[in-house]
């Protein structure tokens, strides 16, 4: 096994955050992974996958473990829908290609969603009225205790908005290795209803959007208002759009009845956070090399050399200039290593 010493994570996390890893090896077979996690030499480990929903804020004092399984099979087909075994190291996006490439339904709203697909579950990733429970059949994790390999169901993994058990009672205590998607074949179920999505089709003159034209249409919007991580560093959305009861929604729409939201089905709503964000004024604001995008006040970005305290430190202050200016309080969609 190959393990290196003092290694940077600065191409391993969308942030671009230059911290180090005190060792460091890669995963990729799941033997190799049962041995990494018997090493009694190494007593702290830290998984790392896409490194696209976390926030580095100093060196990992641990041995890191690079999860870099591949492979992508179909395990079960009748004629109108498949299953798709993916292991984690595989890319979510190049997924999605592959998916539409093959004519398989369910994944195109969640185009260019960065990071890998081991990741996924963890934080039951969503875009444009689709999160990944909708087609999640079941995912294998390895329990970091015994190396031994458990399967979590649909319901197993207690999804929720940006949150399931990986994020809970779970959390540290399995990595997940593959993931089992069922998608259609035909009679595709299209997701439009979101207004980016339909001006979009809309503006390119598409009536009877395919699966494809909806996925372009992601991919279109995504790029007009969110950095490429290739280009400045950042990790997509950094906090969640808030949830508040009718009660609470009720007393906000009086003060600010121009703002948007979207009614949920239990009696709550959610607004925007990037609304909130972009009227407290700091959409675009820069502090050094940590700063708000200035096309999305969701996005935090790292404009060259900023460190994980610096960002953290801005998502921060961010939190206490919303709720001090609405009262609502937003939380974090990124995990914060501190």
């Amino acid at each position: 096994m190959n393990i290196q010493e003092n290694i940077s994570l600065k191409s391993y996390n969308t942030f671009g955050i230059d911290v180090k890893a005190r060792f460091f090896v890669e995963i990729t077979g799941l033997v190799q992974l049962q041995k990494a996690l018997e090493l009694k030499a190494y007593p702290k480990k830290f998984i790392i996958s896409g490194g696209s929903n976390m926030l580095l804020t100093k060196d990992i004092d641990a041995l890191v473990m690079y999860i870099n399984l591949k492979g992508v099979t179909v395990v079960e087909e009748d004629e109108n829908s498949v299953e798709v075994k993916v292991m984690a190291g595989e890319n979510w996006h190049e997924l999605v290609m592959w998916s539409l490439e093959q004519g398989y339904g369910g994944l195109e709203n969640l185009s260019l969603i960065p990071g890998n697909v081991g990741t996924a579950p963890i934080q039951n990733i969503g875009a444009y009225g689709v999160e990944l429970k909708d087609v999640f059949v079941s995912c294998a994790a390895m329990e970091v205790k015994t190396g031994e390999l458990v399967e979590f169901d649909n319901e197993a993994c207690q999804f929720g908005y940006r949150d399931s058990i990986f994020k809970n009672e779970a959390k540290d205590k399995y990595i997940i290795t593959s993931v089992v998607l069922k998608l259609t074949k035909k009679n595709h179920v299209l997701h439009t209803g979101y207004g980016s999505i339909e001006n979009e089709l809309k503006n390119n003159g598409i009536v009877h959007p395919t699966i494809k034209d909806i996925s372009d249409a992601v991919i279109a919007i995504r790029r007009s208002k969110l950095p490429d991580p290739k280009e400045i560093g950042n990790s997509g959305s950094f906090f969640k759009n808030p949830i508040v009861s009718k009660k609470a929604f009720d007393k906000f729409s009086k003060k600010h009845p121009e703002a948007p939201f979207y009614e949920m089905d239990d009696n709550q709503y959610k607004i925007p956070a990037g609304w909130l964000i972009e009227q407290c004024g700091l959409k675009g604001k820069r502090f050094g090399d940590a700063g708000v995008h200035e096309r999305q006040a969701l996005v935090l970005v790292n404009y060259g050399n900023a460190t994980g305290k610096e960002i953290l430190e801005l998502a921060q202050k961010i939190q206490e200039t919303v709720y001090k200016t609405f009262k609502i309080k937003i939380q974090s969609e990124v995990n914060i290593i501190k």
